[in-house]
């Protein structure tokens, strides 16, 4: 297995603990207690890569991610979160329909529960996964995050001050 780097960076939200390795990001992790940083280590261009396109979302200067993901799941897992990748910037779905894309519309439950083992924030944007009655629900990062992120992307995208 390849070496695992670390780096943090520090959002509009609080700390982001960024991990990968010289050729794909592994994890990103919001850190409320982040621990010292150490200063001595070289990055890797992978993880400058992807602090730089977490900047330019943050400033609403991008809307969209390139970089190598990989983080380990369950092919459903991997399923529902190749599916969050499909949601556009600025709109939300809720689980129910991330179910029926899923192929399985009594699979609301099992969806929700691999939204939540996403280690990946923003880049995998689990963020825009939403309650059938519009009601934001679920979020590792806590609420207050995602609501930030969504009216965040709707400024962006739509020109509106808040989405709830």
């Amino acid at each position: 297995m390849d070496k695992q780097y670390t780096t943090y960076y520090q959002s509009p939200l609080g700390q982001l603990k960024i991990t990968g390795t010289t050729t794909l990001i592994t994890g990103v992790t919001f850190q409320d207690d982040p621990p010292d940083i150490p200063a001595d280590e070289v990055l890797p261009d992978m993880l400058i890569a992807c602090v730089e396109q977490l900047i330019r979302y943050f400033n609403g200067d991008t809307r969209t991610f390139d970089l190598p993901l990989e983080q380990p799941g369950t092919p459903f897992q991997q399923g529902v979160w190749g599916e969050l990748c499909t949601i556009p910037f600025g709109k939300t779905i809720s689980y129910i329909q991330l179910a029926i894309r899923q192929g399985d519309p009594k699979a609301t439950r099992a969806v929700a529960a691999a939204n939540g083992r996403n280690n990946i924030a923003i880049i995998i944007p689990c963020h825009r996964v939403i309650g059938a009655s519009r009601a934001l629900t679920g979020y590792a990062g806590g609420i207050w995050r995602k609501k930030w992120l969504l009216d965040h992307e709707s400024r962006i995208a739509h020109g509106v001050l808040t989405l709830f």
